[in-house]
């Protein structure tokens, strides 16, 4: 026993002893900092979004292992007032050699600041669209729809424009249509809002709107718009064309596809055309 109790005094007065603690201290504080930050957020979280959480949660946790880290050096003898010195030395040459990684990490802090798009939220960034999973100081990531990981910078993000197609409740479909010059207008008109008023996902507020955009090369151009939840908006887009393409072949209502008349002159009538294989065919029968 006596053996025992020399060689804890003979540990104690070692640098091993003081490391084991700081060690120690460091675990002990870092269960402590995930315990403590998720009990934290769990209290408010039908308050917060989820960008707000993560925030949270990430600044309490390293907030807390912070204090622990210094406790630990401290407990060890390492001179705090010397640590910090080299760090800001450190920092200062580490922000010019990586001029790239600081702008990412200003432009993170103004994300998180701004907060134009949360995770979970759908964004179009260029010709990127995809799911937020991820909003860290350096980047953005997202998942596509078809499986993919993007990492983004956050300077990317600042300098881009960024469309959050999760923002608001409802989404409007443009439906682009194109109909024979022949076609009444007007019954056209008709037949669209009656497709719309019988489609159960489109909303009856905000009304469907028609607008005659304009007369193409072989077809008299419309757009129709149309409401729907955001959560409905591929739906409704999708049974819209199927239902207008089998109301119009129902109706006689043509679609017209890209032709081009030829014109003798002035001449009003089509310039008339014949095939080689008529021309063939009325030579065998003379």
């Amino acid at each position: 026993m006596k053996e025992f109790i020399e060689f804890v005094e003979l540990l104690k007065a070692s640098h091993l002893y003081a490391l084991i603690q700081a060690v120690l201290l460091f675990i002990v504080g870092f269960i402590v900092a995930r315990l403590v930050s998720g009990a934290i957020v769990n209290l408010v979280k039908h308050k917060m979004t989820v960008h707000g959480q993560l925030l949270l949660k990430r600044s309490i946790f390293y907030g807390i292992l912070v204090l622990v880290s210094i406790s630990a050096l401290d407990n060890i003898g390492i001179d705090l007032s010397i640590l910090l010195g080299a760090a800001g030395v450190f920092t200062v040459a580490l922000g010019f050699a990586s001029q790239t990684s600081a702008s990412n990490l200003i432009s993170g802090l103004f994300l998180m600041i701004e907060r134009p798009f949360s995770i979970t939220d759908v964004i179009k960034v260029n010709d990127i669209t995809g799911e937020v999973i991820s909003i860290d100081l350096l980047s953005v990531k997202l998942r596509t729809f078809d499986n993919l990981f993007v990492r983004i910078p956050n300077e990317s993000m600042i300098k881009s424009a960024v469309t959050t197609l999760t923002k608001y409740p409802i989404r409007r479909a443009d439906l682009k249509i194109g109909i024979a010059y022949k076609e009444d207008i007007e019954r056209v008109r008709t037949i669209l809002l009656d497709i719309a008023e019988k489609n159960l996902i489109c909303l009856v507020e905000p009304a469907p709107v028609f607008i005659l955009t304009g007369f193409g090369s072989s077809s008299v151009d419309i757009q129709f718009s149309v409401w729907a939840r955001r959560e409905n908006f591929l739906t409704l887009k999708n049974t819209m064309y199927m239902e207008i393409k089998k109301t119009f072949d129902q109706q006689g209502i043509e679609i017209p596809f890209p032709h081009v008349s030829l014109y003798a002159g002035t001449a009003t009538s089509p310039f008339p055309l014949s095939s080689n294989a008529e021309n063939l065919d009325k030579t065998t029968l003379s």
